[in-house]
């Protein structure tokens, strides 16, 4: 070999040494983590399908495909190759619907609806020493067996399968209304009583146009009490049962009280991985550097470059780091771990304000006196770096009224990705409208339309920012002591290229909110926030929450249910009655106008809804028509409108106007240009 040649293959070797070994250790370490740390309780514990069921998970467990320790002994579901999952409940079975883990709700229906072509349940449900509890939304429907006689002045839903000659079976909703009309009901030989799902009128009506088969497979919305699973789930664990006590199954073997976040694996187990990564780690490096040396020096023989004088890898100190970041960040400060945990009083459980998909929220109090929330985002996740950095880039260059300030970061370097903003004493809107903070004196119709106006207007100096939320829902407005508006949670935001009219990628969001067009075409545009925002502005309309499946199927997301009230004419069937809007024609007109802008805005074409400018001059045009709370010259700045605008109206409801326009003004496309 002659000299340059093994020069370079000296420096060749050394590279390959410093780069290859590093990333070679570091994906065997993790495969051979993955090999060796996952525990056959953690595996037993995955998630379950029953037929066309919902997914069976903790506290639910299947009996023949997870283990008993998956969930508690009452809940335990039978498959039985059935459509649906089995619930045994005080000797009767009860087939699941639908689950609802975040509610701990799940709807339920007697087995004997769908298996036999007459039913005839005999027992009451008996929810005694269970965990479960029959939703507050219900009627109950009586069955009464082989009766001399039957009510006249009530309607009777028949059973005639168990009906003769000489006595009759049928079926009543109120039983005690119905005794209080002179009828006796010790005629009848026995009586069974059965809770039916029914929220509203319009259910009740609903159930009457029905035959008693019908009403029994309407079921009914159990409660569950269990420990919560969403800590031990947001940090890679299963949750189980332990002698009837909660635990956190962890991937690694570890049984946790709540999570497994501060969890380790064995020192046996880390011996075990760091010998195999290391044996690996060396094969598998030798490899790639004879075939690296291999490349380089056939590349170097083939060319008359001079191998560089000096060559340097000099890593950046901490403390270059944390100017750099500061420089990058435009003035948002990069506090210290020790700091946050010192100002949330080492993330004291009392001192949480919330906890979602992305991490929990503390309140602390900075060393200069400042409240502030701390977002503590859930570690060892890839998709969560990229949450705090896309947060901490877009906050960082906004500044609004109506957004939330972010005040620093940790580095991305901490112990944990933390994110540090001003705090909103006041809570969120949906706390206000269907939460803990509900109280109607506090929110009258003037003050909701304020909250949407400055919704809108935050809206508004984001999409001109270039930016798209992906997020607007009623738990991200958040409110001070005067009901202003902080928009926040920017974790999904999406930088958004002028230059073009959509992006493409998976649609994120949340349940309920999430754009019907976006979600099918996986195309992101600004309308997209304008179809979470309708919905935003029917829950301060209704202060319903933007899903309930205690509601009637067709009625568990809200825009939906928005829709066909609108175009039936039946807005006032979903109004929220502390409103005002039977008794004041100026409330009345208004909320008919806010609900005609939110049905444009909840139309599935995104081209037929406005665009979010628009939107806001419609709100304005709406608080200015009598329902302003402050002087108008210190109302919201719209910009300048021409006196031409009334264009829109072949489009966009003028204040004042009732809605019965709807089904005909989303014909018209909405002007884009502005997109």
């Amino acid at each position: 070999m002659d000299p340059p040649t093994f020069f370079f293959f000296l420096f060749t070797y050394k590279r390959c040494l410093h780069e290859r070994f590093i990333v070679s250790i570091f994906y065997f370490t993790l495969l051979s983590t993955r090999t060796l740390s996952l525990d056959p309780k953690f595996e037993a514990c995955e998630p379950k399908s029953c037929g066309n069921g919902p997914i069976i998970t903790y506290p639910f467990y299947l009996y023949d495909k997870q283990e008993p320790f998956c969930g508690y002994p009452n809940f335990e579901i039978a498959c039985n190759d059935s459509e649906f999952p089995v619930l045994s409940i005080s000797g009767e079975e009860y087939i699941i619907r639908t689950i609802s883990y975040t509610s701990q709700s799940f709807l339920a229906v007697n087995s004997l609806a769908y298996q036999d072509p007459c039913p005839r349940p005999l027992h009451n449900l008996t929810l005694h020493r269970t965990p479960f509890s029959v939703s507050p939304s219900h009627v109950n429907f009586t069955l009464a067996y082989d009766c001399v006689e039957k009510p006249e002045k009530v309607a009777t839903f028949p059973v005639d399968c168990a009906s003769n000659n000489t006595h009759r079976s049928f079926g009543i909703f109120r039983r005690e209304y119905v005794a209080q009309e002179g009828f006796s009901f010790g005629s009848c030989q026995k009586f069974v009583d059965i809770p039916v799902a029914a929220d509203s009128e319009s259910d009740a009506n609903r159930l009457m146009k029905m035959s008693y088969v019908e009403i029994l497979k309407t079921g009914f919305v159990l409660n569950w009490t269990a420990h919560s699973c969403l800590r031990c789930k947001n940090s890679g664990g299963r949750c189980g049962s332990d002698k009837q006590e909660f635990i956190c199954l962890c991937p690694n073997g570890q049984k946790a009280h709540s999570s497994c976040k501060n969890g380790g694996i064995n020192w046996k187990v880390k011996i075990c991985i760091g010998v195999v990564a290391g044996f690996a780690g060396i094969s598998a490096t030798s490899a790639a550097c004879y075939f690296y040396y291999r490349r380089k020096i056939r590349r170097y023989r083939t060319s008359s470059v001079l191998l560089p004088k000096n060559i340097t890898s000099e890593p950046s100190s901490k403390n270059s780091d944390m100017e750099k970041a500061e420089e990058l960040l435009a003035g948002v400060r990069v506090f210290t771990y020790e700091e946050l945990e010192e100002a949330t009083n080492n993330f004291d459980p009392s001192k949480e304000l919330g906890d979602g998909g992305f991490g929990t929220v503390y309140y602390g109090q900075l060393k200069d006196g400042r409240s502030v929330a701390v977002k503590r985002l859930y570690e060892n996740n890839y998709k969560r770096v990229e949450q705090f950095r896309n947060e901490v880039e877009i906050l960082a260059r906004l500044r609004h009224p109506n957004l939330v300030t972010l005040f620093g970061c940790s580095s991305k370097h901490s112990r944990d990705l933390l994110l540090v903003y001003e705090f909103i004493p006041n809570g969120t809107l949906a706390d206000h409208l269907h939460g803990p903070r509900a109280n109607p004196s506090a929110l009258p119709w003037s003050t909701r339309l304020k909250i949407a106006a400055e919704t809108a207007n935050a809206l508004k100096y984001l999409h001109a920012s270039e930016i798209i939320h992906r997020d607007v829902k009623s738990n991200n407005i958040l409110l001070d002591r005067n009901f202003n508006v902080k928009v926040a949670d920017f974790g999904l935001s999406r930088l958004f290229p002028m230059d073009r009219t959509h992006v493409s990628t998976s649609p994120q969001g949340t349940p309920g909110y999430l754009d019907p067009d976006y979600h099918q075409c996986y195309q992101l545009t600004s309308k997209s926030d304008v179809f979470s925002f309708g919905v935003v502005l029917m829950e301060l309309i209704s202060s319903m929450p933007a899903v309930d499946i205690t509601r009637h199927r067709h009625e568990i997301n809200l825009s939906k249910m928005a829709i066909v009230k609108i175009q039936s004419h039946s807005l006032h069937e979903m109004v929220d009655s502390t409103l005002g809007f039977e008794t004041d024609a100026k409330v009345r007109d208004s909320v008919s106008s806010v609900a005609e802008l939110a049905f444009q805005c909840l139309q599935s074409d995104k081209d037929l809804r406005p665009d979010i400018s628009q939107v806001l001059e419609t709100l304005t045009r709406i608080r200015n028509d009598g329902f302003d709370l402050e002087r108008a010259d210190e109302i919201i700045d719209v910009g300048v409108a021409n006196d031409d605008d009334d264009d829109d109206g072949a489009v966009m409801m003028k204040s004042g106007q009732l809605v019965t326009s709807s089904p005909n003004t989303v014909m018209v496309k909405w002007d884009s240009s502005k997109e």
